[in-house]
């Protein structure tokens, strides 16, 4: 695509959350499907029972695709020279081709997605902490599973995550922003665009996007300036990059307080005295950590409502995914 986008007329608004499905790839021994190499599952009830709700999931479990059965011998990651194998426990059978080409072919197969959730050290899934054999003896827990490699090479921008650490809510809480957000800019450069709607979708990110890093931002604005400038393909590439590693980023509470105080000095102008210390008091007791995140960000909204403030309640850092799934 060589064609380069026009300015077009007032920005439009950006599809809501509400609207878009985030299409995220799984181990299929997550969802509950007997897949293990001892012919069981991993069933993750928060992705059965949660957030299948609101996902469209994209299953996948390499060691089946490749022929193997279940129940099937267990497979190792094996080290020797530098050159990683995987085979099964007793080194009679190598897997490592068979994994390989499969993994090439599956991922660029794979529709577009918005993340991964994979199993935890599995040789095949794991995307960190598998462990590697040498001579029949376990030499570390660095390995990657042959499969999630590959995967994140081609696609080192996509959320990737494993279901044991979706159980800490802070890492929880960000996979599913990230996985939101990116459905969000998927929605966003599927089909036609114009330089107005990345206009829309950047200012409604702002907040949210100064929550993860002020720098992208900033460097994501003046992309977004040359819309209509620059080649589209070009300008959706950049601008998907820095937004991917961005969101990354998991936000700091002092780059949460920057966010909140950029929503806070909008609406400065309309509260009087006691409303505006209330606001002031409850940011500041974040920012020492004597009050959660949800304090403030709910007043802040609140205000932005009752104010009928269009540009804060537009922002997707009130809500960056359903409420329902932070619980």
């Amino acid at each position: 695509m060589n064609t380069t986008t026009k300015p077009g007329p007032k920005p439009t608004a950006i599809p809501r959350q509400q609207n878009v499905r985030p299409r995220v790839a799984v181990s299929s021994c997550l969802l509950g499907e007997p897949v293990r190499y001892n012919g069981g599952h991993s069933r993750s009830r928060f992705l059965t029972d949660t957030l299948a709700a609101h996902v469209d999931w994209v299953p996948v479990c390499p060691e089946m695709e490749i022929g193997l059965g279940a129940p099937r011998p267990t497979l190792r990651l094996v080290t020797d020279g530098g050159v990683e194998r995987l085979t099964t426990k007793d080194g009679g059978d190598d897997h490592t081709a068979a994994m390989l080409a499969f993994a090439e072919q599956r991922v660029a197969e794979l529709p577009d997605l918005d993340g991964w959730v994979l199993k935890s050290r599995s040789p095949s899934c794991g995307p960190r902490g598998v462990s590697r054999f040498r001579k029949g003896q376990p030499t570390d827990r660095r390995g990657t599973g042959m499969f999630a490699g590959r995967l994140m090479d081609v696609r080192p921008e996509l959320p990737v995550e494993e279901e044991g650490r979706l159980n800490d809510a802070l890492l929880r809480d960000h996979f599913v922003e990230r996985i939101f957000a990116y459905a969000r800019l998927r929605a966003l450069f599927t089909g036609a665009w114009m330089p107005r709607d990345l206009v829309a979708f950047h200012s409604a990110h702002k907040l949210q996007f100064l929550a993860h890093d002020p720098a992208r931002y900033r460097t994501a604005g003046r992309v977004v300036a040359e819309a209509g400038n620059r080649p589209a393909a070009e300008l959706q590439d950049e601008y998907t990059e820095l937004f991917a590693a961005a969101f990354a980023i998991r936000p700091s509470r002092g780059r949460h307080v920057n966010a909140m105080l950029h929503v806070f000095s909008p609406m400065t102008d309309r509260l009087d005295t006691a409303r505006r210390r209330d606001i002031a008091g409850v940011i500041d007791a974040y920012g020492r950590g004597d009050a959660p995140l949800a304090v403030p960000m709910a007043l802040l909204r609140h205000h932005a409502k009752g104010e009928d403030i269009g540009y804060l309640q537009a922002q997707t850092y009130f809500e960056p995914f359903p409420p329902e799934l932070s619980r």
